[in-house]
């Protein structure tokens, strides 16, 4: 890639002004390899190749920021589901993996390590049972471990045992964490037509059709967005939506090269055996003021985000970020679109508190966004029934629309709603979001399978 001296200044003024990094270099881990009869073995092999393959990752990405000047937040590792890796050795429970894991993740520097996960969305075997079983300790026990299920894809429909399940799980994941505000489920996420290459935690894996080492890298450029708007809003005359559009594709375009340069050249550092695989130009906020999705839906108009127009704006705003990215890089992939996490974003969380933003309207919202309900916070009584009916609203938009969304949902333990959970860092801070009264208990206990729509018959 060749960047001439007016895109490498403009890259320049986005990093310092604009908040532009590299949110996350992810290297992707094949563990076909490590699994075996017994899981000692198996934890054995699995530390032992992840301190080999993955040991030069955090001091590449540090020359490199060094040598370019771009920031890259975190450095993290996604591995094969390790329901699959657990599985031949017949174990009863797969915290001890999740230990290993988090070890090799301390030991290596890493921010994240994700991949406790599994693809259930059809049925389960012994193995995704166990993993499934397992995440409520393994979560509470590790501090990097990340865990995932998918349990719908729209080529299979809805496994809704499965989501029952997850139901169960988030809650006791929480209660296991309730002196942290349930923090533990910001690490869990339940996917639909879950992407094999996303470099965004919590939802990260090596997916089963990649090669042995791949490095992906998840861009985030809410605040580029942002100025280069206000700046088109301040101007002389009208500003029409078309070219509220147009801006947001041009900027989208110089962060999805920003993102591609150094993810290139992290990978080619990291040596022949590491394949570059995909940038993802998903717009990820922090609790940064001036770094969110939702001071963009306001920019271009809204007196406050959920109010009425702001599924519109939001459709607008992924559209074109997808566009511009699309433009910059053939090798666009993972989630790519906006990301629209409460707790994570300042000003989300300020709109659930001036009662714009309900939780009916943020899943509206994730029908045209690239993500789902993501770190939205519940009061603590909210039941497993009820999380579940929650995730299988938005897992059907998913499904029915041929696009990934997820659910990374955090039932509050003693807390209501209209209270607060605190997180800190990049998870920042969540107002608790009222939850229907009504019981769907009945609907999701039926269980079984939803089957998949109509649209799934492409052949």
């Amino acid at each position: 890639m060749v960047f001439d001296n007016q895109e490498a200044r403009s890259i320049l003024r986005m990093i310092e002004t604009e908040h532009l990094d590299i949110r996350a270099v992810t290297l992707g881990v094949s563990l076909r390899g490590c699994a075996a009869a017994s899981l000692a073995e198996t934890c054995d092999r699995v530390y032992d190749h992840l301190m080999r393959v993955a040991a030069r990752l955090v001091p590449v990405a540090a020359e490199v920021q060094a040598a370019y000047g771009v920031p890259i937040v975190n450095k993290r590792v996604a591995v094969t589901p390790v329901a699959l890796i657990g599985e031949p050795s017949g174990a009863r429970s797969y915290v001890p993996l999740a230990h290993v894991l988090d070890r090799a993740a301390a030991e290596l520097g890493i921010d994240y390590i994700a991949g406790f996960s599994a693809l259930v969305e059809k049925g389960m075997t012994a193995g995704d049972c166990v993993l499934i079983d397992s995440i409520p300790e393994a979560l509470a026990t590790t501090e990097r471990v990340c865990s995932s299920v998918n349990v719908a894809t729209t080529r299979a429909g809805i496994n809704m045992d499965a989501v029952l399940a997850m139901g169960h799980v988030i809650k006791a994941l929480a209660e296991r964490t309730a002196d942290r505000d349930g923090i533990g489920c910001a690490k869990l996420v339940t996917f639909a037509n879950m992407p094999e290459d996303n470099p965004f935690v919590a939802g990260a894996m090596h997916g089963v059709g990649e090669g042995d080492l791949s490095l992906n890298v998840g861009v985030s450029g809410p605040g580029v967005v942002l100025s280069a708007l206000r700046r088109l809003r301040e101007g002389p005359g009208r500003v029409t939506l078309s070219e509220v559009a147009e801006t947001i594709k041009r900027m989208a375009f110089k962060v999805t090269r920003a993102g591609e340069l150094i993810g290139r050249e992290v990978a080619r550092r990291l040596g022949p055996q590491v394949r570059f695989g995909i940038v993802d130009l998903s717009l990820a906020p922090t609790p940064v003021i001036g770094d969110s999705v939702a001071e963009i839906l306001e920019v271009m108009g809204l007196e406050r985000t959920g109010c009425p127009g702001t599924t519109a704006a939001l459709a607008l705003l992924t559209d074109a970020v997808k566009k511009g990215g699309a433009m910059a890089s053939s090798s666009v992939g993972g989630l790519s679109g906006a990301f629209i996490p409460v707790a994570e974003d300042h000003d989300m969380a300020a709109a659930v508190e001036a009662g714009a933003l309900s939780l009916a309207k943020l899943e509206a919202m994730t029908a045209v966004c690239s993500v789902g309900l993501d770190m939205v916070a519940v009061p603590g009584d909210t039941s497993a029934e009820t999380l579940a009916a929650i995730i299988a609203d938005e897992i059907a938009i998913g499904v029915f629309n041929g696009k990934t969304t997820a659910v990374r949902i955090i039932p509050v333990p003693g807390k209501r709603a209209g209270e607060r959970a605190v997180y800190g860092g990049l998870l920042g801070e969540a107002p608790i979001m009222a939850v229907s009264s009504f019981s769907p208990s009945s609907f999701v206990r039926m269980g079984g399978r939803i089957p998949a729509p109509l649209i799934s018959l492409r052949n």
